[in-house]
This record gives structure tokens, sequence and C-alpha cells, in this order.
């Protein structure tokens, strides 16, 4: 079963842009860092070989990881008609705590970063009680705590 990503136009042109980076200037800059630190002689003993290595390592996991996200990806358009869905920007007070206490979220794709405004994925307990509620609803979800 393949996971689809639910991603806004504006993440998937992020992400698009950020592989495209990443596998044309992001691959020739390491290269050059790794050609650079394997000229300073031993490599055993190599520390900035090493660091580009790792460096490397991780430029080339976040490639597969955007890789794999646009490879399911959906976009969604956000609508305005109160009902909250992938894209969605919702207040939620808790029972028992007051207005001023509301804390605001974006139900959407982890890759979905808006500046201060922290994601709920959809598929997390919270996310999966907010879906297809409207704007004034109650929602209620389990938290599963550590047994």
């Amino acid at each position: 079963m393949t996971l689809l990503h639910h991603l806004s136009r504006h993440a998937h042109e992020r992400l698009t842009a950020e592989f495209e980076q990443l596998t044309t200037v992001g691959r020739i800059e390491i290269a050059q860092a790794i050609e650079r630190a394997r000229e300073m002689g031993d490599l055993s003993e190599n520390g900035d070989y090493q660091a580009a290595k790792d460096q490397q390592g991780m430029m080339e996991a976040r490639i597969r990881q955007i890789q794999a996200i646009l490879k399911d990806a959906v976009i969604v358009e956000t609508t305005d008609d109160g009902v909250v869905r992938h894209g969605t920007v919702v207040t939620i007070v808790y029972d028992g705590d007051s207005e001023d206490d509301a804390e605001t979220y974006l139900v959407g794709h982890i890759e979905e970063k808006r500046d201060g405004i922290e994601v709920i994925t959809p598929g997390s307990p919270l996310g999966e009680a907010l879906l297809e509620h409207r704007d004034g609803d109650e929602a209620t979800y389990d938290v599963k705590g550590n047994q």
C-alpha cells in the first residue's frame, strides 16, 4: 500500500527546488570538499575528509527522503469552508483551559513548514481526531502513555 503525501502547492514547489539544488549544486560542492580533503594526505586522521563524507551521507539521505515524498505526493488545495482537512490551520482550546491558552497548529505533512505554526500530522491521534470537524466542534482523542 502506497502512503500518499498530501502537500500544499507551496510545499511541493519548495521540496522540488530543494531536491534540484541538492542533486546538482549540492553534489558538486560536496564532491569538491571531499577532493580538497583528500589532497591533505592521510585519510585515516583527516577530520576534514570525515566531516565532508558525513555531510555527503546526510545530504544523500535527505535526497532519498525528498524523492520518496515527491514520488507519492498529492497536491491539496486548501479551502476556507470551516472543515478541518490537510492544510487547515486550527486553533485548539483544550478542555479546562481558557481562551488565552489557545494553541494554533497546521494540520498537514511534516514538510509543511510555516513560521510560528507547529504541524500536527493527520495520521497522529490528535490529527485524526480533528479531521472533518468544523469550526466550534469538540473533538476527543486518546493519549497513549508509556506503560
